[in-house]
């Protein structure tokens, strides 16, 4: 089980203001976290934070990777005559998702609350109110009524903006509510895995490199550098998964579903995994007793997308928590799943050795 402690460093993730591009506050607090326990910390140019376990062998170098950047906004403009602010996704958004939900504005002066609206239905014509509002029509409200009073609270064009949803766990603690999780979850993971590791001095017979990556919702930007800090020999991609199990959703659209275990990416746009790799992760999950599920997804992409072609190559594999409602406000993940994906990827770091690797590219 996860303890209290590490779940509020969780919930000190996801709250926190890191949209792609501007991750500090995020980095900061896994750069502390991680630095309580790891061998080394070190930060590449783009602000990836990357953190090493050392094991029984130098190499090979095993790279586990979650992102913490979450998708956000950026104000692109201000309303000459009602100092409202025009807004460019970063990161992709539904638009019918935004209305109504409440953000948070960074400025050089400090944090100001919004709200995302539009033209009120009451005043709507009726071929524009049987259509759906789009995002170039909508606006965040910050309580002022002129540019000029805007600019006084500090607000200026590329200003971040990210959904204000406090983190919470519901169904008796064991559903876990809140934002960023794409892919805080996969950070904290990566995170708690190697504290474990070195904790409870567990023996791998490799070298493990923990990151916590940024920028992955603008193209795996992160993801292409922090393989040259690692030189990595096995990369596992720790991320979430579009949980199929709400309405409207077909079993071969998203097989996974939230509480069943976590989730082995077989195929993504960005990625086929090594698969030899993939067979090891499906044979250790049945050995130690892990439910696990097989996904796919024909649409998206994720870091490993980036790390697997990384110089030579890199056998690489995602390995997924499903969760429900990604990339709006409010996502929903279960806490067994969470625990389940740390329990694998522990029993697999346990096991690459040079030989384990070697075996992965038997040609």
């Amino acid at each position: 089980m996860i303890d209290e402690k590490s779940l509020s460093v969780f919930k000190e993730m996801v709250e926190s203001f890191g949209p792609a591009g501007f991750e500090l506050e995020t980095s900061r607090i896994v750069k502390k976290y991680v630095s309580t326990f790891a061998d080394e910390v070190v930060t590449d140019k783009l602000g990836s934070v990357i953190f090493k376990v050392k094991g029984e062998a130098e190499r090979p170098h095993i790279l586990v990777a979650g992102h913490i950047d979450e998708i956000g906004f950026v104000v692109s403009g201000i309303d000459e005559k009602t100092g409202f602010l025009t807004f460019n996704s970063v990161g992709g958004w539904f638009d019918q998702s935004l209305l109504s939900q409440r953000v948070v504005v960074r400025t050089k002066s400090g944090d100001l609350m919004g709200v995302i609206a539009s033209k009120p239905p009451h005043l709507l014509q009726k071929e524009e109110y049987e259509k759906p509002v789009t995002r170039d029509k909508m606006f965040i409200d910050i309580g002022t009524t002129s540019k000029e009073e805007t600019e006084k609270r500090g607000v200026r064009i590329g200003d971040p903006v990210v959904p204000w949803s406090p983190f919470q766990r519901i169904m008796d603690g064991r559903v876990l509510m809140g934002k960023a999780f794409d892919d805080r979850i996969g950070a904290f993971i990566t995170m708690y895995t190697l504290k474990k590791l070195k904790e409870k001095n567990v023996p791998h017979p490799n070298t493990v490199y923990g990151a916590a990556t940024v920028q992955e919702e603008l193209g795996a930007r992160g993801a292409s550098t922090v393989p040259y800090v690692v030189d990595p020999d096995v990369a596992i991609v720790v991320e979430v998964d579009i949980a199929g199990d709400v309405p409207g959703i077909k079993p071969n659209e998203a097989p996974a579903k939230m509480g069943k275990g976590p989730s082995i990416v077989t195929f993504d746009a960005s990625m086929i995994p090594n698969q030899n790799l993939k067979e090891m992760v499906i044979e250790t999950a049945e050995k130690n007793k892990i439910p696990y599920q097989l996904t796919q997804s024909a649409r998206g992409g994720t870091d490993a997308g980036r790390i697997h072609i990384h110089k030579t190559g890199c056998p690489s594999i995602v390995i997924s928590v499903p969760t429900r409602h990604i990339h709006s406000h409010v996502s929903l993940a279960s806490l067994e799943d969470v625990e389940n994906t740390h329990r694998l990827i522990l029993e697999l770091l346990k096991t690459l050795d040079k030989k384990a690797v070697e075996t992965l590219l038997p040609i």
